[in-house]
């Protein structure tokens, strides 16, 4: 680490600063000022030639929605099983602006086969050219036809969990919150990677990691800008679930962040919320990473460690 590091890596282990300082060499300009066009050019992941994890079953989806359809893709580690299976509805993140089905892959793999549960992956529309709440619309629309399709699907309706990192873990959230206020099966738990749920951009991790690699604090309000627009007024809790006047009755969760990030402590205080609103939570900090590790299977051992977490989550709400 030299004198033009910024403090905020320090906390950094060895591997994290070696990838942030990767990720700066590539990035010509910070993600805020690229614009949504070439910062997808530059972040957004391609399709792998050999996944790390093999699977008996990945298969592409078109799913319906109230304005037309979105691409999804279900990911099954046993092929010739017959039984429905307990399904993890997985949203990728990406800021609303940025992500993709492949950007998620090799995590949704990882976790299908590290699990037994079945994975379905939702490609949601993207902000700008979309903004708030044409993606909340999207993955609304596509959950609610999961649970219809489910026989069809080898899926069972009444153990489907909801997932997400970052701006997915809000879209999971959100989702939540929209079926329990409109009388809709819950999903048996919500499975959060540093979700996105405050508008305030307030707490201490908001200044104490504003220069963290790949999302910092202007990245953080530019992406929001791009979700809600710029002339949104703020306090709507399905955009920002931490104004929702409740969280009771939500599904039990798991939320993993990471130590240097942006949106740690707001993800952090989403999993005290819950607890302290009577919600069964469990919350664990990654050290030595930034915001973004989850997904970033083969290349951080905190990935292994968060994923394997994961999978024992699942493993442990589907046993009778």
């Amino acid at each position: 680490m030299n004198d033009d590091t910024p403090a905020s890596w320090k906390p950094l282990d060895d591997q994290a600063t070696a990838v942030a300082t990767m990720i700066s060499r590539i990035l010509a300009k910070p993600l805020h000022e690229l614009g949504p066009e070439q910062a997808r050019a530059l972040v957004n992941s391609a399709p792998s030639a050999e996944p790390i994890t093999p699977l008996d079953h990945v298969a592409p989806l078109t799913v319906p929605t109230r304005t037309g359809t979105i691409a999804a893709r279900l990911y099954r580690a046993n092929a010739t099983t017959t039984a429905a299976a307990p399904t993890l509805v997985y949203l990728h993140g990406g800021g609303f602006v940025l992500g993709t089905l492949d950007g998620a892959d090799e995590l949704c793999r990882a976790i299908a086969n590290k699990s037994g549960w079945t994975v379905v992956s939702l490609e949601y529309r993207l902000a700008p050219e979309n903004p708030y709440p044409a993606a909340l619309h999207d993955c609304v629309d596509a959950y609610a036809w999961l649970r219809r399709s489910a026989a069809d699907l080898g899926i069972d309706p009444d153990r489907m969990a909801i997932g997400g990192d970052s701006a997915g873990g809000n879209l999971a959230v959100a989702l939540c919150l929209h079926r329990r206020e409109n009388g809709g099966d819950l999903p048996v738990a919500q499975v959060l990677a540093y979700p996105a749920v405050d508008d305030t951009f307030t707490r201490p991790s908001w200044s104490q990691f504003a220069d963290a690699p790949l999302l910092g604090a202007a990245e953080g309000r530019w992406f929001w800008e791009q979700y809600v627009g710029a002339g949104h007024p703020g306090g709507d809790p399905l955009a920002a679930p931490m104004r929702a006047e409740s969280l009771r009755n939500l599904p039990p969760a798991l939320v993993v962040t990471a130590e240097v990030d942006p949106i740690r402590d707001d993800a952090e205080a989403y999993a005290r919320r819950l607890r302290d609103e009577g919600v069964p939570v469990s919350s664990t900090r990654y050290t030595g990473v930034f915001h973004g590790f989850f997904t970033e299977v083969g290349v951080f051992p905190q990935t292994e460690q968060a994923i394997d977490e994961v999978c024992g989550y699942l493993r442990d709400l589907a046993s009778p």
